[in-house]
């Protein structure tokens, strides 16, 4: 399967400036430079940006180059959002969220060249931009955006405005300099990449592609980003390798296929024997497991990845022995939780904090052996629950019967 053939079945053309026979020439014929890009607001990317990171290193491994442009002059604008203006942020954690993106780029895709729009920006007076660009795109162009129209009904600000023209000289500015003729970008960006297609064309009268991929979007029809408030960060400080494993494995049954195809580096072939035996046996979650492991191995390494299967299966089987409370706390998310103050007998313990309705109850419970503290049954109805039983001094588990945890909090 040729590479055009291979995005084209994982669904990862969405929009292309040309038609699919040119662009499979592009994509299957000699070595070219392409970019993608991203600005910094945070210090880390999130998994909402690793479809990008996917595409680029699909694109190298076939021969191509990459060079990520990171927007440290459109950084200080941002680009226009559906709803608001993005908050300006500080030149100093500008710069500071490069370098952290670069080492995650510089992991992830090891061929890429990472650039700064503003080394090329700085010093472009506002006046010669207006006569060397400006002039080169039509405002009625620029309003029959998507990216722009969206917002005409509550207000646009005139940096917000300028952002296209920005992107699309970075462009212009990479195709002259760095011979760059391809741009790849999600879909929400589709207006702001033909502008520089368009700029190339009409300044040096040369010629250059683009295309979009359909954004990644989770089960409710969100996008995964920070400003939706469901970031997956690629810095493990940030979010726990198991953290990923976890929210992947518990992907919806309608969306893991279209996750494999976009987030994995497997096969046709292995993809579709995946998931034919998770058509056969849903229950077994084979293509939600196949899939978390994948991506946390791409994304940390494979000793991270099968750490994220233990931690799963422990949790799964109750032994909390050697894991971090961090990944415990990932784990059990969702599980009723109460704040532990003061040391009381477990009998009042259960009862005050509905694992029993009542201290008859509570005591058959024990008796039963069907408590169990941090991973222990006990069946001591005299028990009292120290403080320094918690896990790190910051949690108790306590379990009733089989399936039923809660969780203490110090």
């Amino acid at each position: 399967m040729t590479l055009f053939e291979d995005l084209k079945w994982r669904g990862l053309i969405k929009d292309s400036t040309a038609e699919d026979a040119d662009l499979q020439k592009v994509l299957d014929g000699a070595p070219f430079s392409f970019y993608w890009g991203t600005d910094p607001t945070a210090d880390s990317l999130h998994i909402g940006h690793y479809s990008s990171l996917c595409m680029a290193k699909r694109l190298a491994n076939a021969g191509h180059h990459p060079v990520l442009l990171c927007g440290g002059a459109t950084g200080r604008i941002g680009d226009p959002r559906p709803t608001a203006e993005r908050e300006i942020i500080s030149e100093e954690r500008v710069n500071a969220n490069i370098e952290g993106i670069r080492a995650q780029v510089a992991s992830i895709v090891p061929q890429a060249e990472l650039v700064d729009n503003y080394t090329w920006t700085k010093d472009y007076t506002f006046l010669n931009f207006l006569r060397d660009i400006g002039k080169y795109i039509n405002v009625n162009y620029m309003l029959d955006k998507d990216i722009i129209r969206r917002r005409l009904e509550t207000g646009i600000t005139f940096a917000e405005f300028s952002y296209m023209l920005l992107q699309g000289y970075d462009f212009l500015h990479l195709f002259q300099e760095k011979n760059v003729i391809m741009q790849v970008a999600g879909s929400d960006q589709w207006g702001n990449i033909t502008t520089g297609v368009d700029l190339i064309r009409k300044v040096v009268n040369g010629s250059a592609y683009a295309f979009t991929m359909p954004l990644i979007l989770d089960s409710t029809g969100k996008k995964f980003g920070k400003s939706e408030g469901n970031a997956l960060w690629l810095n493990k400080e940030k979010t726990a390798p198991y953290a990923i494993y976890q929210y992947l494995i518990n992907s919806d049954d309608s969306k893991v296929l279209e996750y494999l195809k976009v987030l994995t580096f497997l096969s046709k072939e292995e993809i579709e024997d995946i998931y034919a035996q998770h058509q056969a046996a849903p229950e077994k979650r084979i293509a939600q497991k196949t899939l978390a492991w994948q991506i946390v191995k791409d994304i940390h390494g494979q000793a991270e990845a099968d750490n994220a299967v233990k931690v799963s299966e422990k949790l799964f089987a109750g032994d909390f022995k050697g894991l971090a409370v961090s990944d415990i706390l990932t784990g059990m998310k969702g599980v009723p939780t109460f704040k532990y103050t003061e040391e009381l007998p477990l009998v009042d313990v259960l009862v005050n904090n509905g694992m029993a309705s009542s201290k008859r109850e509570a005591r058959e419970f024990i008796k039963n052996n069907a408590v169990s503290i941090n991973g222990e049954v006990t069946n001591d109805e005299t028990m009292i629950v120290k403080k320094d039983m918690a896990l790190e001094g910051k949690v108790i588990i306590f379990r009733r019967g089989k399936k039923k945890y809660y969780l203490a909090e110090l």
